[in-house]
C-alpha cells in the first residue's frame, strides 16, 4: 500500500491546528502520559491506523512501558495486566471510537466517572477525540508506518 497524498502538504494550516491540539494536551491534560499513549494505541489499533499503532508502540517502549502489556492492549478484557483506571479508560476509548447510536452508556458513564475526575474525564475525552482525528487521516491517506520516524525521534527506539 502506498501514501496517497500528503495531507500535511495539502493542508498546512489545518495539520498545524491539529499538531498545536495534540502538544496542548501533553502539557495541559490532565491523564498521565503512560495511559495516553495506551488509550492511543487501542483506538489506534480499532480503527487500523497502521501508521499510529506503530508510532504509538515506538513512543510507549521509549516512555518505559513493558512489551507485554503493549501486546496485551488489544485482549484488555482477557488480561490481568491493567489496572481499573486503565480498563475503563480503553472501555470509554472504544465506546467513543466505535461509537453506537446510543452513545456512551450511562453504566459506562457510571464507572469512567469512578475512575477519573470531571476534568480527567474531560480531558479523556479530548484524547480519545484526537487520536480517533489523527487515524482517520492517516488510514485516508495510506501514511506508512514508520514514515515520520526521524521527524518524531523514534528512529533510536529498540523495537526488537
Amino acid at each position: 500500500m502506498s501514501t496517497r497524498l500528503d495531507y500535511t502538504q495539502q493542508s498546512p494550516e489545518i495539520t498545524r491546528k491539529l499538531v498545536e491540539l495534540s502538544m496542548t494536551q501533553r502539557k495541559a491534560s490532565t491523564i498521565e502520559a503512560g495511559l495516553k499513549r495506551l488509550v492511543d494505541l487501542r483506538a489506534s489499533q480499532m480503527n487500523g491506523c497502521g501508521f499510529c499503532v506503530d508510532m504509538h508502540v515506538k513512543e510507549a517502549l521509549a516512555g518505559g512501558e513493558k512489551q507485554l502489556r503493549l501486546h496485551h492492549v488489544a485482549i484488555w478484557r482477557e488480561s490481568d495486566q491493567f489496572s481499573p483506571r486503565e480498563r475503563a479508560a480503553f472501555a470509554y476509548a472504544e465506546a467513543l471510537t466505535a461509537m453506537k447510536p446510543e452513545g456512551v452508556s450511562d453504566a459506562l458513564y457510571a464507572t469512567v466517572s469512578e475512575q477519573f475526575s470531571e476534568k480527567e474525564l474531560s480531558d479523556l475525552t479530548f484524547v480519545v477525540t484526537t487520536i480517533n482525528a489523527w487515524n482517520r487521516l492517516n488510514v485516508a491517506f495510506h501514511t506508512l508506518p514508520g514514515s515520520m520516524d526521524k521527524a518524531y525521534g523514534l528512529d533510536k527506539v529498540a523495537v526488537g
